[in-house]
């Protein structure tokens, strides 16, 4: 498969995360008498990945993520030269996304960008009020976890066919845990395309959407090469 169709894969994978995970924040969360709260919120963003790695999974191997991809170049299971098309790619479909999520959510007077639009964000814009320090170690600590789920999964020690269910499910935890941190994130492209349409505050925290899950990764990828990867004789 080429390049270009891989990169278009992790586009329309990205894009169905984004919308899926924070349309679900946006449009379904706090609906009167039938919200599905945060436990839903956590269950469609691990849905949209579980749902996408059967999808494209073969295609692209469904990074929808570039943390995951940096993780896993870090690893050595993801050539560098595929990088920058495979991020290009994710941080457009996370925008497309938000964008389309944007418009629809306008249909309704009482909807207000101020409201975030799922944006990630630490201090006054965490949904617990958690500091910018909480927020960080909140993400380096759940990348660095979600990064050893994939490795362990799609390892070809592990059961065949099984890797979208341990990674879809690891990510519905991860946000159980930190959506009353940081909204989590543990996905810069995620965290891009709300930012771009919300502006202000959420353009100035997303530096730390990236610099956060990006480390995490890549630190999961070095403990994995270095502690699991199978040594040849």
């Amino acid at each position: 498969m080429s390049l270009s169709r891989r990169s278009l894969a992790e586009f329309i994978g990205t894009f169905w995360l984004v919308f899926g995970g924070c349309g679900s924040a946006v449009l379904a969360a706090g609906v009167p008498n039938v919200g599905i709260g945060y436990l839903g919120v956590a269950l469609a963003f691990g849905l949209t990945v579980l749902t996408m790695a059967f999808a494209i999974g073969h295609i692209s191997g469904c990074h929808l993520n570039p943390a995951v991809s940096l993780g896993l170049w870090t690893a050595k299971r993801f050539p560098g030269s595929e990088l920058l098309p495979y991020i290009a790619a994710q941080v457009l479909g996370g925008i497309v996304a938000a964008g389309v999520l944007y418009f629809i959510a306008s249909g309704t007077p009482e909807f207000r960008i101020a409201g975030g639009l799922a944006s990630n964000g630490y201090g006054a814009h965490s949904p617990g009020g958690y500091s910018l320090g909480a927020g960080f170690v909140a993400e380096l600590v759940l990348t660095f976890m979600f990064l050893l789920v994939i490795l362990g999964a799609t390892d070809r020690r592990a059961p065949a066919g099984f890797a979208p269910i341990a990674i879809g499910l690891a990510l519905t935890l991860i946000h159980l845990i930190g959506i009353p941190v940081t909204n989590v994130s543990v996905n810069p492209a995620r965290s891009t395309g709300p930012a771009i349409f919300v502006g202000g505050w959420a353009i100035a925290q997303l530096w730390m959407f990236w610099v956060s899950p990006i480390l995490g990764a890549m630190l999961a990828g070095a403990a994995w090469r270095g502690l699991f990867t199978e040594k040849r004789a």
